[in-house]
Protein backbone atom coordinates (compact mmCIF):
# COMPACT_ATOMS: atom_id res chain seq x y z
CA UNK A 1 0.00 0.00 0.00
CA UNK A 2 1.19 2.84 -0.59
CA UNK A 3 0.87 6.89 0.66
CA UNK A 4 2.95 10.19 -0.56
CA UNK A 5 2.41 13.62 0.87
CA UNK A 6 4.34 16.55 -0.87
CA UNK A 7 5.10 19.61 1.83
CA UNK A 8 5.65 23.37 -0.12
CA UNK A 9 6.33 26.18 2.54
CA UNK A 10 4.76 28.14 0.18
CA UNK A 11 1.57 26.57 -0.20
CA UNK A 12 0.21 27.60 3.78
CA UNK A 13 -3.19 26.93 5.07
CA UNK A 14 -2.67 29.63 8.06
CA UNK A 15 -0.92 29.65 11.45
CA UNK A 16 -2.19 27.67 13.79
CA UNK A 17 -3.90 29.27 16.83
CA UNK A 18 -3.25 28.28 20.20
CA UNK A 19 -6.44 27.88 21.07
CA UNK A 20 -6.90 25.05 18.95
CA UNK A 21 -5.64 23.10 21.68
CA UNK A 22 -8.82 23.85 24.50
CA UNK A 23 -10.96 21.42 26.27
CA UNK A 24 -14.41 21.42 27.96
CA UNK A 25 -14.83 21.26 32.10
CA UNK A 26 -18.14 20.67 32.80
CA UNK A 27 -19.84 20.17 36.03
CA UNK A 28 -20.95 16.80 34.69
CA UNK A 29 -20.26 13.30 36.45
CA UNK A 30 -17.02 13.17 38.17
CA UNK A 31 -15.54 15.63 35.88
CA UNK A 32 -15.00 18.49 38.68
CA UNK A 33 -15.62 16.33 41.93
CA UNK A 34 -13.85 13.44 42.28
CA UNK A 35 -11.81 14.82 39.39
CA UNK A 36 -10.44 18.04 39.38
CA UNK A 37 -11.84 18.58 42.87
CA UNK A 38 -10.91 15.94 45.82
CA UNK A 39 -10.03 17.60 48.86
CA UNK A 40 -9.44 14.46 51.09
CA UNK A 41 -7.83 12.19 48.54
CA UNK A 42 -3.93 11.90 49.22
CA UNK A 43 -3.18 13.60 46.05
CA UNK A 44 -4.73 16.88 46.28
CA UNK A 45 -2.83 20.25 47.23
CA UNK A 46 -3.76 22.81 50.39
CA UNK A 47 -6.85 24.12 48.01
CA UNK A 48 -8.21 20.43 47.49
CA UNK A 49 -7.13 20.09 43.56
CA UNK A 50 -5.67 16.85 42.76
CA UNK A 51 -1.55 17.29 41.68
CA UNK A 52 -1.69 14.17 39.40
CA UNK A 53 -4.69 15.73 37.21
CA UNK A 54 -2.81 19.15 37.13
CA UNK A 55 0.22 17.33 36.12
CA UNK A 56 -1.45 15.60 33.56
CA UNK A 57 -3.30 18.87 32.00
CA UNK A 58 -0.06 20.52 31.99
CA UNK A 59 1.35 17.98 29.88
CA UNK A 60 -1.39 18.40 27.45
CA UNK A 61 -0.43 22.25 26.39
CA UNK A 62 -4.27 23.18 26.84
CA UNK A 63 -4.66 26.71 26.45
CA UNK A 64 -8.51 27.38 26.70
CA UNK A 65 -10.68 25.62 29.87
CA UNK A 66 -14.62 26.11 28.45
CA UNK A 67 -16.72 25.94 32.04
CA UNK A 68 -18.69 25.51 33.62
CA UNK A 69 -20.99 23.85 30.66
CA UNK A 70 -22.13 22.24 28.19
CA UNK A 71 -25.75 21.85 29.22
CA UNK A 72 -24.96 22.52 32.70
CA UNK A 73 -24.52 26.16 32.60
CA UNK A 74 -28.51 26.93 30.83
CA UNK A 75 -29.88 26.09 33.86
CA UNK A 76 -26.64 27.24 36.41
CA UNK A 77 -26.77 30.23 38.76
CA UNK A 78 -23.57 31.77 38.62
CA UNK A 79 -24.18 33.63 41.80
CA UNK A 80 -24.29 30.07 43.40
CA UNK A 81 -20.66 29.50 43.55
CA UNK A 82 -19.41 32.83 45.12
CA UNK A 83 -18.82 33.25 48.19
CA UNK A 84 -18.27 31.35 51.94
CA UNK A 85 -18.37 27.35 51.05
CA UNK A 86 -20.62 27.41 53.40
CA UNK A 87 -23.29 29.71 52.14
CA UNK A 88 -23.33 27.78 49.07
CA UNK A 89 -26.87 26.41 48.48
CA UNK A 90 -26.91 22.65 47.46
CA UNK A 91 -28.43 22.55 44.01
CA UNK A 92 -30.81 20.43 41.70
CA UNK A 93 -28.54 20.13 38.52
CA UNK A 94 -31.38 19.31 35.71
CA UNK A 95 -29.54 18.84 33.01
CA UNK A 96 -27.68 15.60 34.28
CA UNK A 97 -30.40 14.58 36.98
CA UNK A 98 -27.60 15.46 39.47
CA UNK A 99 -27.06 17.60 42.65
CA UNK A 100 -24.59 20.21 42.68
CA UNK A 101 -23.13 21.46 45.84
CA UNK A 102 -21.09 24.80 44.31
CA UNK A 103 -18.05 23.67 46.72
CA UNK A 104 -15.99 24.16 43.29
CA UNK A 105 -17.34 28.13 42.00
CA UNK A 106 -15.93 30.39 40.31
CA UNK A 107 -12.86 31.82 41.97
CA UNK A 108 -11.93 27.77 42.68
CA UNK A 109 -12.02 27.34 39.16
CA UNK A 110 -9.64 30.54 38.38
CA UNK A 111 -7.23 29.61 40.64
CA UNK A 112 -6.98 26.26 39.11
CA UNK A 113 -6.65 27.63 35.93
CA UNK A 114 -3.57 29.63 37.44
CA UNK A 115 -2.20 26.29 38.41
CA UNK A 116 -2.45 24.36 35.02
CA UNK A 117 -1.62 27.33 33.01
CA UNK A 118 -4.95 27.61 30.93
CA UNK A 119 -7.27 30.55 30.36
CA UNK A 120 -11.06 30.79 31.31
CA UNK A 121 -13.68 30.45 28.30
CA UNK A 122 -16.70 31.34 30.10
CA UNK A 123 -20.04 30.31 29.48
CA UNK A 124 -22.90 32.53 30.44
CA UNK A 125 -26.72 31.09 30.91
CA UNK A 126 -28.90 31.75 27.96
CA UNK A 127 -31.63 29.23 29.13
CA UNK A 128 -32.91 29.80 32.45
CA UNK A 129 -31.51 33.52 33.04
CA UNK A 130 -30.16 36.26 30.22
CA UNK A 131 -28.77 39.81 29.98
CA UNK A 132 -29.02 40.74 33.87
CA UNK A 133 -27.04 37.50 34.75
CA UNK A 134 -24.46 37.83 31.98
CA UNK A 135 -23.49 41.56 32.31
CA UNK A 136 -23.39 40.97 35.86
CA UNK A 137 -21.32 37.99 35.59
CA UNK A 138 -18.72 40.27 33.09
CA UNK A 139 -19.17 42.64 35.62
CA UNK A 140 -17.62 41.29 38.63
CA UNK A 141 -15.07 39.09 36.77
CA UNK A 142 -13.13 41.68 34.57
CA UNK A 143 -14.59 45.39 36.04
CA UNK A 144 -11.68 46.77 38.61
CA UNK A 145 -13.53 48.19 41.31
CA UNK A 146 -15.77 50.40 43.04
CA UNK A 147 -19.31 48.81 41.98
CA UNK A 148 -21.81 46.33 43.91
CA UNK A 149 -20.38 43.06 41.68
CA UNK A 150 -16.40 43.77 41.85
CA UNK A 151 -16.50 44.96 45.12
CA UNK A 152 -18.10 41.25 45.82
CA UNK A 153 -15.48 39.95 44.02
CA UNK A 154 -12.26 41.47 46.46
CA UNK A 155 -14.46 41.04 49.41
CA UNK A 156 -14.45 37.41 48.06
CA UNK A 157 -10.78 37.50 47.93
CA UNK A 158 -9.97 38.07 44.24
CA UNK A 159 -8.79 42.30 44.59
CA UNK A 160 -7.55 42.27 41.11
CA UNK A 161 -10.12 41.56 38.29
CA UNK A 162 -9.88 38.19 36.32
CA UNK A 163 -9.91 39.73 32.85
CA UNK A 164 -11.60 36.69 31.30
CA UNK A 165 -11.44 37.36 27.16
CA UNK A 166 -13.20 34.73 25.98
CA UNK A 167 -17.20 34.23 26.76
CA UNK A 168 -19.40 31.68 25.12
CA UNK A 169 -23.39 33.19 24.65
CA UNK A 170 -25.04 30.15 25.66
CA UNK A 171 -25.23 26.19 25.20
CA UNK A 172 -26.66 24.32 22.06
CA UNK A 173 -29.31 26.35 22.13
CA UNK A 174 -30.74 24.58 18.77
CA UNK A 175 -31.55 21.58 20.69
CA UNK A 176 -34.91 20.83 22.24
CA UNK A 177 -33.24 18.38 25.30
CA UNK A 178 -31.69 22.27 26.16
CA UNK A 179 -32.99 24.25 29.44
CA UNK A 180 -34.58 27.38 28.07
CA UNK A 181 -34.37 25.62 24.41
CA UNK A 182 -35.29 28.84 21.72
CA UNK A 183 -35.48 29.42 18.09
CA UNK A 184 -33.25 30.67 15.89
CA UNK A 185 -34.78 33.94 15.68
CA UNK A 186 -35.71 33.94 19.94
CA UNK A 187 -31.63 32.79 20.33
CA UNK A 188 -30.31 35.06 17.86
CA UNK A 189 -32.40 38.58 19.15
CA UNK A 190 -31.04 37.45 22.68
CA UNK A 191 -27.68 36.64 22.19
CA UNK A 192 -27.72 40.15 20.19
CA UNK A 193 -29.27 41.98 23.44
CA UNK A 194 -26.95 40.22 25.80
CA UNK A 195 -23.64 40.79 23.40
CA UNK A 196 -24.61 44.74 23.43
CA UNK A 197 -24.85 44.65 27.19
CA UNK A 198 -21.83 42.52 28.18
CA UNK A 199 -19.73 44.59 25.25
CA UNK A 200 -20.81 47.58 27.33
CA UNK A 201 -19.52 46.25 30.33
CA UNK A 202 -16.35 45.37 28.71
CA UNK A 203 -15.54 46.11 25.18
CA UNK A 204 -12.38 44.41 24.64
CA UNK A 205 -14.12 40.40 25.03
CA UNK A 206 -14.18 38.29 22.29
CA UNK A 207 -17.88 36.72 21.98
CA UNK A 208 -18.93 32.96 20.18
CA UNK A 209 -22.43 32.60 19.28
CA UNK A 210 -23.85 28.84 19.30
CA UNK A 211 -24.23 27.12 16.49
CA UNK A 212 -25.79 24.02 15.57
CA UNK A 213 -25.11 20.97 18.22
CA UNK A 214 -24.72 18.19 15.15
CA UNK A 215 -25.10 18.15 12.13
CA UNK A 216 -28.38 15.91 11.95
CA UNK A 217 -30.13 18.42 13.51
CA UNK A 218 -33.43 19.18 11.16
CA UNK A 219 -32.04 23.34 11.44
CA UNK A 220 -28.10 22.63 10.79
CA UNK A 221 -27.72 25.64 8.24
CA UNK A 222 -31.00 27.29 8.84
CA UNK A 223 -29.70 27.72 12.36
CA UNK A 224 -26.80 29.60 11.54
CA UNK A 225 -27.91 31.34 8.80
CA UNK A 226 -30.92 32.99 10.99
CA UNK A 227 -28.86 33.46 14.22
CA UNK A 228 -25.78 35.64 12.18
CA UNK A 229 -28.82 37.74 10.82
CA UNK A 230 -28.72 39.15 14.26
CA UNK A 231 -25.48 38.26 15.43
CA UNK A 232 -23.03 38.93 12.91
CA UNK A 233 -21.63 42.11 14.07
CA UNK A 234 -21.82 41.66 17.80
CA UNK A 235 -19.71 38.17 17.48
CA UNK A 236 -16.06 36.71 16.94
CA UNK A 237 -16.81 33.54 16.79
CA UNK A 238 -19.86 30.82 15.62
CA UNK A 239 -19.64 27.62 18.02
CA UNK A 240 -20.46 23.92 16.49
CA UNK A 241 -20.29 20.31 18.09
CA UNK A 242 -19.02 17.38 16.44
CA UNK A 243 -18.97 13.60 18.18
CA UNK A 244 -18.53 10.05 16.68
CA UNK A 245 -19.35 6.94 17.18
CA UNK A 246 -18.64 2.83 16.48
CA UNK A 247 -21.61 1.91 17.29
CA UNK A 248 -22.11 -0.22 14.09
CA UNK A 249 -18.52 -1.56 15.28
CA UNK A 250 -17.39 -0.83 11.73
CA UNK A 251 -14.10 0.83 11.40
CA UNK A 252 -13.11 0.82 8.24
CA UNK A 253 -16.18 3.20 8.14
CA UNK A 254 -15.74 4.81 11.37
CA UNK A 255 -12.15 6.28 10.54
CA UNK A 256 -14.06 7.28 7.27
CA UNK A 257 -16.24 9.70 9.41
CA UNK A 258 -13.46 12.53 9.17
CA UNK A 259 -14.45 13.16 5.47
CA UNK A 260 -18.18 13.91 6.95
CA UNK A 261 -16.42 16.19 9.69
CA UNK A 262 -14.16 17.87 6.66
CA UNK A 263 -17.42 18.42 5.19
CA UNK A 264 -19.26 19.86 8.50
CA UNK A 265 -16.68 22.24 8.91
CA UNK A 266 -16.57 23.59 5.20
CA UNK A 267 -20.36 23.67 5.00
CA UNK A 268 -20.74 25.88 8.51
CA UNK A 269 -18.06 28.16 6.41
CA UNK A 270 -19.64 28.41 3.56
CA UNK A 271 -22.86 29.70 5.97
CA UNK A 272 -20.62 32.62 7.60
CA UNK A 273 -19.51 33.55 4.29
CA UNK A 274 -22.66 33.59 2.86
CA UNK A 275 -24.07 35.52 5.48
CA UNK A 276 -20.98 37.92 5.23
CA UNK A 277 -21.95 38.97 1.62
CA UNK A 278 -24.94 39.70 2.28
CA UNK A 279 -24.57 42.01 4.69
CA UNK A 280 -21.66 43.32 2.58
CA UNK A 281 -19.65 43.26 5.89
CA UNK A 282 -15.87 43.41 5.48
CA UNK A 283 -15.64 41.10 8.94
CA UNK A 284 -14.66 37.46 7.90
CA UNK A 285 -16.57 35.51 10.81
CA UNK A 286 -14.18 32.13 12.48
CA UNK A 287 -15.16 29.18 14.20
CA UNK A 288 -15.01 27.40 17.75
CA UNK A 289 -15.47 23.84 17.47
CA UNK A 290 -15.89 24.25 21.16
CA UNK A 291 -17.09 20.30 21.15
CA UNK A 292 -15.54 17.39 19.91
CA UNK A 293 -15.13 13.81 20.64
CA UNK A 294 -15.53 10.35 20.03
CA UNK A 295 -18.68 9.68 22.44
CA UNK A 296 -21.27 6.62 22.47
CA UNK A 297 -19.41 3.58 25.03
CA UNK A 298 -21.06 4.88 28.11
CA UNK A 299 -24.82 5.80 26.79
CA UNK A 300 -26.09 2.45 28.45
CA UNK A 301 -24.27 2.94 31.40
CA UNK A 302 -25.67 6.30 32.05
CA UNK A 303 -29.61 5.16 31.12
CA UNK A 304 -28.86 2.83 34.26
CA UNK A 305 -27.53 5.46 36.23
CA UNK A 306 -29.90 6.17 39.84
CA UNK A 307 -30.76 9.89 39.26
CA UNK A 308 -29.84 12.62 41.95
CA UNK A 309 -26.75 11.17 43.27
CA UNK A 310 -23.73 14.08 43.50
CA UNK A 311 -20.73 13.62 41.42
CA UNK A 312 -22.13 9.62 39.61
CA UNK A 313 -20.70 7.89 37.05
CA UNK A 314 -21.39 9.19 33.86
CA UNK A 315 -20.27 9.80 30.63
CA UNK A 316 -17.28 7.81 31.68
CA UNK A 317 -16.24 6.38 27.86
CA UNK A 318 -13.30 4.05 27.99
CA UNK A 319 -11.53 4.54 25.18
CA UNK A 320 -10.37 2.09 23.02
CA UNK A 321 -7.37 1.57 20.22
CA UNK A 322 -9.83 2.55 17.51
CA UNK A 323 -11.19 5.60 19.06
CA UNK A 324 -7.58 6.85 19.21
CA UNK A 325 -7.47 6.38 15.67
CA UNK A 326 -10.09 8.73 15.29
CA UNK A 327 -9.30 11.22 17.09
CA UNK A 328 -6.06 11.13 15.24
CA UNK A 329 -7.83 11.81 12.06
CA UNK A 330 -10.23 14.47 13.47
CA UNK A 331 -7.16 16.58 14.76
CA UNK A 332 -5.88 16.55 11.08
CA UNK A 333 -8.83 17.10 9.99
CA UNK A 334 -8.63 20.04 12.12
CA UNK A 335 -5.60 21.92 11.36
CA UNK A 336 -6.82 21.55 7.80
CA UNK A 337 -9.35 24.12 8.67
CA UNK A 338 -6.38 26.39 10.96
CA UNK A 339 -7.19 28.79 8.32
CA UNK A 340 -11.32 29.52 9.79
CA UNK A 341 -11.02 27.26 12.79
CA UNK A 342 -9.65 28.98 15.63
CA UNK A 343 -10.88 27.80 18.53
CA UNK A 344 -11.33 23.70 19.22
CA UNK A 345 -12.12 22.19 22.79
CA UNK A 346 -11.64 18.52 22.91
CA UNK A 347 -14.97 17.13 25.36
CA UNK A 348 -13.98 16.22 27.64
CA UNK A 349 -10.85 16.54 29.82
CA UNK A 350 -11.49 14.33 33.30
CA UNK A 351 -12.91 11.82 33.54
CA UNK A 352 -16.11 12.62 31.32
CA UNK A 353 -15.68 11.85 27.80
CA UNK A 354 -12.07 12.60 28.77
CA UNK A 355 -8.73 11.57 27.72
CA UNK A 356 -7.64 11.71 31.65
CA UNK A 357 -9.27 9.14 34.33
CA UNK A 358 -8.96 9.11 38.05
CA UNK A 359 -9.60 6.71 41.10
CA UNK A 360 -8.53 6.22 44.32
CA UNK A 361 -5.06 4.79 43.64
CA UNK A 362 -4.34 8.02 41.19
CA UNK A 363 -4.87 8.58 37.53
CA UNK A 364 -4.39 6.81 33.99
CA UNK A 365 -4.33 7.79 30.33
CA UNK A 366 -6.67 6.93 28.35
CA UNK A 367 -5.80 5.65 24.25
CA UNK A 368 -7.01 9.40 23.35
CA UNK A 369 -4.26 10.88 25.72
CA UNK A 370 -1.66 10.06 22.65
CA UNK A 371 -2.78 11.84 19.57
CA UNK A 372 -3.96 14.65 20.71
CA UNK A 373 -0.38 15.14 23.45
CA UNK A 374 1.99 14.94 20.38
CA UNK A 375 -0.51 17.06 18.23
CA UNK A 376 -0.55 19.65 21.22
CA UNK A 377 2.47 19.85 21.70
CA UNK A 378 4.39 19.92 18.12
CA UNK A 379 1.40 21.04 15.81
CA UNK A 380 2.34 24.78 16.47
CA UNK A 381 3.36 27.06 13.92
CA UNK A 382 1.78 27.05 10.14
CA UNK A 383 -0.68 24.39 9.07
CA UNK A 384 0.74 23.69 4.98
CA UNK A 385 -1.60 22.17 2.70
CA UNK A 386 -1.36 18.36 1.93
CA UNK A 387 -0.94 17.48 -1.39
CA UNK A 388 -1.42 14.05 -1.01
CA UNK A 389 -1.86 10.71 -3.20
CA UNK A 390 -2.73 7.59 -1.29
CA UNK A 391 -4.13 4.08 -1.67
CA UNK A 392 -8.18 4.53 -0.97
CA UNK A 393 -11.02 2.30 -0.16
CA UNK A 394 -14.88 2.05 -0.36
CA UNK A 395 -16.69 1.63 3.13
CA UNK A 396 -20.45 1.64 4.08
CA UNK A 397 -21.42 5.51 4.13
CA UNK A 398 -18.10 6.34 2.24
CA UNK A 399 -16.44 5.96 -1.29
CA UNK A 400 -12.32 6.69 -2.06
CA UNK A 401 -11.64 7.09 1.14
CA UNK A 402 -7.64 7.64 1.03
CA UNK A 403 -6.07 5.05 3.20
CA UNK A 404 -3.50 8.09 4.60
CA UNK A 405 -4.61 11.00 6.31
CA UNK A 406 -1.41 13.44 6.60
CA UNK A 407 -0.44 16.98 7.15
CA UNK A 408 2.47 18.92 7.57
CA UNK A 409 3.27 21.92 10.10
CA UNK A 410 6.25 23.96 9.37
CA UNK A 411 7.82 25.64 12.94
CA UNK A 412 10.05 28.21 11.61
CA UNK A 413 11.25 29.20 15.01
CA UNK A 414 12.31 25.90 15.66
CA UNK A 415 13.65 25.15 12.19
CA UNK A 416 11.19 22.18 12.13
CA UNK A 417 8.39 20.35 9.82
CA UNK A 418 6.25 18.30 11.76
CA UNK A 419 4.37 15.41 9.85
CA UNK A 420 1.30 13.99 10.91
CA UNK A 421 0.40 10.72 9.04
CA UNK A 422 -2.31 7.81 9.86
CA UNK A 423 -2.68 4.68 8.11
CA UNK A 424 -6.15 3.62 8.42
CA UNK A 425 -5.58 0.33 6.18
CA UNK A 426 -5.19 -3.02 7.19
CA UNK A 427 -1.75 -3.62 5.84
CA UNK A 428 1.39 -1.62 6.10
CA UNK A 429 2.06 1.69 4.32
CA UNK A 430 5.17 2.76 2.16
CA UNK A 431 4.93 6.64 2.89
CA UNK A 432 7.10 9.20 1.20
CA UNK A 433 7.19 12.97 1.94
CA UNK A 434 8.61 15.23 -0.91
CA UNK A 435 9.96 17.90 1.49
CA UNK A 436 10.23 20.26 -1.58
CA UNK A 437 12.79 22.51 -0.86
CA UNK A 438 12.68 22.92 2.64
CA UNK A 439 16.26 21.39 2.61
CA UNK A 440 15.75 18.77 5.38
CA UNK A 441 18.55 17.99 7.54
CA UNK A 442 18.37 15.14 10.09
CA UNK A 443 15.29 13.39 11.67
CA UNK A 444 14.47 14.39 15.03
CA UNK A 445 12.36 12.02 15.97
CA UNK A 446 9.83 9.24 14.44
CA UNK A 447 7.16 7.74 17.03
CA UNK A 448 4.01 5.74 15.74
CA UNK A 449 1.45 4.41 18.05
CA UNK A 450 -0.04 0.73 16.61
CA UNK A 451 0.31 -2.90 17.00
CA UNK A 452 -2.51 -2.61 19.61
CA UNK A 453 -6.20 -4.52 19.16
CA UNK A 454 -8.78 -1.96 18.24
CA UNK A 455 -10.67 -3.18 21.00
CA UNK A 456 -8.23 -2.59 23.70
CA UNK A 457 -8.19 0.08 26.40
CA UNK A 458 -5.92 1.74 28.62
CA UNK A 459 -7.28 0.58 32.31
CA UNK A 460 -3.68 -1.30 32.96
CA UNK A 461 -1.72 1.53 31.13
CA UNK A 462 0.01 -0.81 28.45
CA UNK A 463 -0.54 1.83 25.72
CA UNK A 464 2.83 3.98 24.46
CA UNK A 465 4.38 5.94 21.73
CA UNK A 466 7.20 3.91 20.33
CA UNK A 467 10.04 4.57 18.29
CA UNK A 468 9.85 4.29 14.60
CA UNK A 469 13.51 2.87 13.23
CA UNK A 470 11.98 2.24 9.85
CA UNK A 471 12.51 5.81 8.29
CA UNK A 472 15.17 7.21 6.01
CA UNK A 473 15.68 10.62 4.95
CA UNK A 474 17.37 11.19 1.53
CA UNK A 475 17.90 13.83 -1.10
CA UNK A 476 14.88 15.91 0.62
CA UNK A 477 12.60 12.89 1.17
CA UNK A 478 11.11 11.14 3.62
CA UNK A 479 10.51 7.30 3.36
CA UNK A 480 8.50 4.99 6.24
CA UNK A 481 6.74 2.02 6.77
CA UNK A 482 3.71 3.15 8.50
CA UNK A 483 2.29 0.46 10.33
CA UNK A 484 -0.76 -0.76 9.84
CA UNK A 485 -3.83 1.09 11.67
CA UNK A 486 -1.21 3.57 12.93
CA UNK A 487 -0.64 7.00 13.92
CA UNK A 488 2.45 8.42 13.24
CA UNK A 489 4.89 11.68 13.70
CA UNK A 490 8.22 12.95 12.33
CA UNK A 491 9.95 15.66 13.27
CA UNK A 492 12.64 17.04 10.82
CA UNK A 493 15.23 19.59 11.39
CA UNK A 494 15.12 22.06 8.55
CA UNK A 495 16.98 25.06 6.75
CA UNK A 496 14.32 26.80 5.12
Amino acid sequence: MQGKLTVDPANQIAKIDDRVYSALIEHLGRSVYDGLYQPNHPQSDKDGFRQDVIDAVKSLNIDLIRYPGGNFVSGFNWEDSIGPKSTRPTRLDLAWRSIETNQFGLHEFMKWTQKTGTRPDMAVNLGSRGIDAARNLVEYCNFPGGTYWSDLRKQNGAEEPFNIKTWCLGNEMDGDWQIGHKTADEYGRLAHETAKVMRLVDPSIDLVVSGSSTREMATFGSWEETVLDHTYDDVDYLSLHRYYDNEENDLANFLAKSIDFDEFISGIVAVCDAVKARKHSHKTLNLALDEWNVWYHSHKQDGETAPWQQAPHLLEDHYNFEDALMVGTMLITLLKHADRVKIACLAQLVNVIAPIMTDEHGIWLQSIFFPFLQVSKYGRGIALTPQQTATTYDSKDFKDVPCLDSLAVYNSENHEIVIFAENKGNTTMDFQTDLHDLNAQTVIEATQFCGYDIKQTNENQQMALHPNSNVHLSDNTLTASLQPLSWNMFRLHVTH
